[in-house]
């Protein structure tokens, strides 16, 4: 035997042309090691391990059918793209996946030219896609543009726009829908499949259109029976009545672990005429394939920290502090057991945002609206109105999506909304994409919002007590993602003053005014600059609006520097403070302030503390800001500037 001949499959790919002219036997023997690729470098670095495990096959089958880069390929949110990284060029880098310097956890354009389209919020994908396809059809090229999306994210409304959008403008448009959970289709198998291959080849579709050009020749009446009767037809067979309504031709459900079914619908697609117009190819595939660990737990290993291959054993805690989204769930919880008006809701992620643990407490006032934002922030707004007390735990990155009810259905309204704003500041290995830097700034603008940050866990829980008390309109608290800082934690929280911040060390020289999480950093520098002979206040706004005025006002006035420090953008808690100050007259009268924010850039994915290093937030950082307005030299470190 030749050594070409015993050669890993995967070995003999560096770009997906080099897989076009595999056989289907040699294309499954290179799904099984790219499955295993997948497995050992996610071991290593942790990520989202059972939806590209889930892809395996149909990544293997569209970048051997498909024409790629040419030929665009755009994946929804980007949690499955592993297996098409190792295709396109990255297998060398891809064990440095989500850490500093190495591949992003999500597509990226920058990162190569098989991505052509970034994404990690969900739902993108068809949008992309009729963009690129209307596009090439406006430069008169020829190329297919290919989108990918999964079930979850078809929950989403953006996703039905965008179809409602392709299925008017006929442009030519491939959607793959990836079906591992909704259960939306008949059985798939052997029927099933031939059905997908009869229905996406020429003799059918050439007959179809053969016999819809016939159709509109009979009267109205017998035209609209002649079309109905094929759509019930076909919905017998396939069960794609809804896309078809939506102007696609619907081909499927389809096995996505079988090539031999796979292969052969995809390159009738490819060669379908431009009459077709838009294509969904509804494709039922299953979380975790091919590794019994994820297979069995679908949800563990959706997103997974570095584990043992051979048991599938996650790297466990330190046993340290619990985390904030833990605290947040177990407030929650508290609150809701004395007031039975408190529910809580999420846009499919409660394991994420703790609300599991509220669902198996309270299942009836619990309510999982799947990815669908903007729907989560109205449907909260409507029980509001009928007396009721609703939490939506969002993610502050995800928040973004549904600014537009934040606005006209909760604040316009002041109704009393509680925003619980998880994954607040920066991140760690998710990257730019997740990170929550703008809702201090984007929920700072509007009138009636409350909004405080938490410094800490029993922080955490005592906004988690003041939201629930307060009725006069919306309000909302912010906190990051991962452990706590050790604090003790009461049974339940305290309902807190609102506009109203605390000092928590008194000083004369130096004044930190900490929003959020912080202000363990600016104790630190407040330690460094007390052994410098130069004495600080330390003091935790808790509350961005309303501003606490009195304690903002005493800090200006009675210290020589005043530091804001806050993990959000520009625009956010410091430029309110500017402001009240500017309003005042007190920087008329010299008051020094000098705001510490996030830079200007989106910082790549990291290690939180070296996200923030980058960011010149940590205590060194507040210290050399500190010396730098007292005009004191200090070789150590420099103040980041947004």
């Amino acid at each position: 035997m030749t050594p070409q001949a015993i050669k890993p499959m995967l070995d003999r790919v560096h770009v997906p042309a080099d897989l076009r002219n595999f056989s289907p036997a040699q294309l499954k023997q290179l799904a099984d090691e790219l499955r295993r690729e997948t497995i050992e470098a996610v071991s290593i670095t942790g990520g989202h391990l059972g939806a590209s495990l889930g892809v395996v096959e149909l990544t293997v089958a569209l970048h051997h059918v498909f024409d790629t880069p040419n030929d665009r390929l755009i994946w929804d949110v980007g949690h499955q793209a592993y297996p098409h990284k190792i295709l396109t060029g990255r297998r060398d880098r891809i064990r440095t996946l989500r850490q500093g310097g190495g591949l992003s956890g999500f597509t990226r354009r920058s990162e190569s030219e098989y991505d052509p389209f970034g994404a990690a919020h969900s739902s993108t994908s068809i949008s992309a896609g009729l963009g690129m396809a209307v596009a090439r059809d406006l430069k008169g090229d020829k190329r297919h543009v290919i989108a990918v999306i999964g079930d979850g994210a078809m929950s989403a409304g953006m996703a039905y726009e965008a179809m409602n959008n392709a299925g008017a403008s006929k442009s030519r448009l491939i959607v793959i829908l990836n079906d591992n959970d909704m259960s939306i289709a008949p059985p798939v198998g052997a029927m099933s499949a031939y059905l997908s291959r009869m229905l996406s080849g020429r003799s059918y579709t050439g007959l179809r259109e053969v016999a819809s050009r016939m159709a509109r020749r009979f009267p109205k009446p017998l035209e609209r029976t002649a079309k109905r009767a094929e759509e019930i037809a076909r919905t017998i067979l396939t069960g794609g009545t809804l896309f078809e309504l939506m102007g696609f031709y619907y081909i499927g459900p389809i096995d996505g672990h079988n090539l031999d079914h796979l292969l052969p619908v995809l390159r009738n697609v490819r060669e379908a005429d431009d009459h077709l117009g838009p294509v969904l190819v509804h494709v039922v595939t299953q979380k975790g394939k091919g590794y019994a660990p994820a297979e069995a737990s679908a949800d563990k290993y959706h997103g997974v920290s570095t584990f043992n291959v051979v048991t599938g054993e996650q790297a466990k805690g330190t046993g340290g502090p619990p985390s904030y989204t833990k605290v947040f769930a177990n407030a929650l919880i508290a609150e809701a057991q004395a007031d039975a008006r408190i529910v809580a809701v999420t846009a499919a992620m409660p394991a994420g945002t703790g609300l599991d643990l509220f669902a198996k407490r309270f299942p009836h006032r619990s309510f999982d609206v799947g990815i669908a934002e903007q729907h989560a922030v109205t449907f909260a707004a409507g029980m509001a109105c009928e007396g009721f007390k609703p939490f939506v735990a969002i993610y502050s990155t995800f928040l973004q999506r549904a600014y537009d009810q934040v606005v006209h259905d909760v604040a316009i309204q002041n109704l009393p909304v509680r925003f619980a704003m998880d994954r607040a500041g920066l991140v760690g290995a998710d990257g730019a994409t997740h990170a929550g830097s703008f809702d201090i700034a984007y929920l700072g603008c509007l009138p009636n919002m409350v909004l405080m940050a938490a410094a800490d866990e029993a922080e955490l829980m005592h906004m988690v007590a003041t939201a629930a008390a307060h009725d006069a309109g919306p309000i909302g608290f912010r906190y990051p993602r991962g452990e706590g800082v050790g604090v003790a934690l009461p049974e339940r929280g305290e309902i807190l003053p609102i506009g109203k911040g605390r000092v928590l060390r008194e000083g004369t020289k130096v004044a930190l005014l900490s929003y959020g999480t912080r202000l363990a950093e600016c104790l630190k520098a407040a330690d460094e600059l007390a052994a410098r002979g130069l004495s600080t206040t330390v003091a935790d706004a808790r509350f961005a609006k309303p501003l606490d005025r009195e304690l903002v006002h005493r800090l200006a006035r009675e210290h020589e520097v005043l530091i804001t420090i806050e993990e959000g953008s520009i625009g956010g808690f410091g430029s309110f403070v500017l402001h009240e100050l500017a309003h005042a007259g007190l920087l008329d009268a010299g008051a020094k302030v000098r705001p510490m924010v996030l830079p200007d850039v989106f910082i790549d994915h990291d290690k939180p503390q070296l996200q923030y290093d980058k960011a010149g937030l940590n205590a060194r950082h507040i210290v050399a800001t500190a010396l730098g307005a007292l005009g004191i030299a200090d070789v150590a470190a420099q103040p980041a500037r947004a």
